[in-house]
């Protein structure tokens, strides 16, 4: 079967009423442009994810909006797919980025709705949870082989602390630009690194505003700073995040 290469002309396939208006800034391993699409700003998000990807992907997004969740939904193609070609369109989020320990809170309080609505949710397609990574070297954007083995040891460390946790689904990257608050509800955006894995990951947030106790809180950082500096490795972000996780 022929691998057909990622392109922006697939958005015509959205309609004739489609226009690109700016790059938008985090698109880490996709080009992300804020889009109109029928007269609306939407967010269109192009990348080489499989379909099965995407497909767990817009699933959960519809799952979630139905369970009272404010995610961006999927914008159907003229002929109802979901998603082409790498293409995905969504509707735009409005808020402001959470600031005080009272936003925090409520943010918390979502990504734990979040973990209450999916657990034991499967695994995103080609994708390993924090624990899976005991055991294997790849998923993903992951590659342990890429890594130092002394930073491999360090990282499974981590997670091992994870072990026997249930699983549900993970954000995977709650920081303030991917969080967006109106006085009545908070909206999570960007779910391109969601996954199932162990809650912990999503709940290192700033003011420990998920009310983690001392060791709950240092288990979640050690494995939360290992999963990133796994995921991106070796960019001096990366670097950094292994910097943080404790010899073993």
């Amino acid at each position: 079967m022929k691998c057909i290469e990622p392109s922006w002309e697939t958005l015509k396939q959205w309609g004739d009423d489609v226009t690109r208006i700016e790059r938008l800034a985090g698109g880490a391993a996709n080009d992300v442009w804020r889009v109109h699409v029928n007269g609306h700003l939407a967010v269109a998000r192009l990348g080489t994810r499989s379909d099965a990807d995407l497909a767990w992907e817009t699933e959960l997004l519809h799952y979630l909006d139905r369970e009272g969740l404010t995610v961006p939904l999927p914008i159907p193609t003229t002929d109802g797919r979901l998603f082409a070609e790498g293409l995905v369109v969504m509707t735009y989020v409005e808020g402001e980025r959470p600031e005080s320990q009272a936003d925090w809170r409520r943010v918390a309080d979502t990504l734990r709705q979040l973990h209450r609505l999916t657990q034991g949710w499967p695994q995103r397609p080609g994708w390993r949870s924090s624990t899976d990574l005991l055991h294997t070297e790849t998923g993903t954007r992951i590659d342990l082989r890429a890594m130092p083995p002394e930073g491999v040891a360090r990282c499974r460390a981590a997670w091992t602390r994870l072990t026997g946790r249930q699983t549900c689904v993970v954000h995977g990257d709650p920081n303030p630009s991917n969080i967006r608050m109106t006085t009545d509800r908070v909206g999570l955006i960007d779910w391109d690194e969601s996954h199932a894995d162990v809650p912990d990951l999503d709940l290192v947030l700033p003011h420990n505003a998920a009310g983690l106790d001392d060791v709950a809180f240092d288990v979640a950082a050690q494995a939360s700073a290992a999963w990133e500096a796994a995921v991106c490795w070796d960019d001096d972000f990366a670097i950094k995040r292994l910097a943080e996780v404790r010899g073993v």
